[in-house]
């Protein structure tokens, strides 16, 4: 980009692209493909990607490949797990992760099929300083096959099918990782798997059974990742059963602050844990486990590690009568309990017209249990709907602590 182009999508940088393209013919000095599509990049990333935001000369691909990159704050919780000589990242797209986890290397190898996309890496990773990295065009599963050692072998295959439809399981992935896991694991002693926040992690460690770790990811309680650790296995034999209940669980629920919430735990502890119940009326707290925790299923095992009370063995809701700060979730305190019927619903509207509504093991979903209850969404009161240990419903009114 010349200084003139440059000058003109900092000018427009908050314009509507799609208005701005309809208008292309005002400027005949502008190359408007290559303006449109830095404005639309800038646009995505101002929050999602701080660092690259603020590099002037920084070029962006198609926007497919800007939103399915990792955010800045994700490509730093990667990067804290690692460090060693050379790292290979066999699908390096944006290079949001590559460069991230350079940080933390002394050279990095990024591997990609997408021509362009190696292109646009080699121009930015000279802009954002990278000291030392080798490009390749190519696709993963042909890469491996002579690349050289290395010390971390990262990945995140391609999750759209061929109509553009976001995809879950690691069959439907390109490449599938399954069937290169132990190829990769020839080159790597330890190799970093990014899989979608949908994923069932049971069904993963199945088909992975080289893993040794779990990272569930979350943002502000927003599951964004999972993230698998895949290391080399002692002999040949088949992992089993017990193997797979010992693998470690990790759940990290990132803050604003940069701090995050964690629980770290193995399904065996969970699947021998036995939480204490509540009968029905609860404590003075109300305990909401964090996104990554949700996910995780570690429902038994955080109710234990912080001696809480379940209110059913299917209601993921706690209470206690202490408040708990280092509770890795939201924390509420108790106004009022009703119960679940006709009369409890208009006392409810008639105090509380407008309140946050969350329904745990209830037959009603949120929007159902609104328009029963003619209760509006906001305001600073929450209202659980949920299932009691005595099989009845109840409606809990919380104000929020943490």
């Amino acid at each position: 980009m010349d200084k003139q182009t440059k000058e003109f999508i900092q000018e427009h940088l908050r314009d509507d692209v799609i208005l701005l393209g309809l208008q292309a013919k005002r400027y005949p000095d502008m190359d408007m493909n290559i303006v449109i599509r830095q404005i639309a990049g800038r646009q995505k990333i101002k929050n999602k990607i701080p660092l690259f935001y603020k590099q002037d000369d920084i070029l962006f691909p198609r926007q497919l490949s800007v939103e399915q990159s990792s955010s800045e704050i994700t490509a730093k919780y990667k990067a804290k797990l690692f460090n060693g000589y050379t790292f290979a990242d066999l699908t390096g797209g944006f290079g949001v992760d590559f460069y991230f986890i350079s940080q933390n290397f002394k050279s990095g190898i990024y591997v990609e099929r997408d021509e362009e996309l190696c292109r646009l890496a080699n121009h930015n990773f000279e802009v954002l300083n990278i000291s030392h990295f080798d490009i390749h065009q190519a696709k993963a599963e042909d890469f491996i096959v002579n690349m050289p050692d290395v010390d971390l072998i990262y990945i995140d295959p391609h999750r759209r099918n061929h109509s553009g439809k976001k995809t879950v399981l690691i069959s439907d992935c390109e490449p599938d990782v399954s069937l290169l896991a132990e190829r990769m694991l020839q080159k790597s002693p330890v190799v970093m798997i990014k899989l979608s926040p949908m994923l069932d992690i049971h069904q993963a460690i199945k088909e992975l059974p080289q893993t040794t770790e779990v990272h569930i990811v979350a943002v502000e309680n927003e599951c964004k990742e999972i993230l698998l650790l895949l290391s080399k296995r002692k002999d040949n034999m088949e992992v089993s059963e017990k193997h797979k209940d010992n693998v470690l669980i990790k759940t990290r629920n990132i803050l604003r602050s940069s701090n995050y919430q964690a629980l770290d735990f193995t399904l065996e502890e969970e699947n021998h844990t036995e939480p204490a119940y509540i009968d029905d009326d609860p404590c003075q707290y109300i305990y909401e486990p964090n996104a990554a925790i949700m996910k995780s299923g570690a429902f038994k095992t955080v109710a234990s590690r912080f001696k809480l009370k379940k209110f059913h063995v299917n209601t993921h809701l706690y209470t206690d009568g202490v408040l708990k700060p280092d509770f890795p979730g939201r924390i509420f305190q108790v106004k009022d309990v009703y119960g679940n019927s006709k009369a409890d619903f208009r006392m409810l509207k008639e105090k509380y017209p407008k309140a946050n509504i969350s329904t745990r093991n209830y037959p009603l979903s949120v929007d159902d249990f609104r328009k029963k209850t003619g209760i509006k969404e906001g305001g600073d009161i929450y209202l659980f709907a949920l299932k009691t240990y005595s099989e009845k419903y109840a409606i809990i009114v919380c104000n929020k602590v943490i």
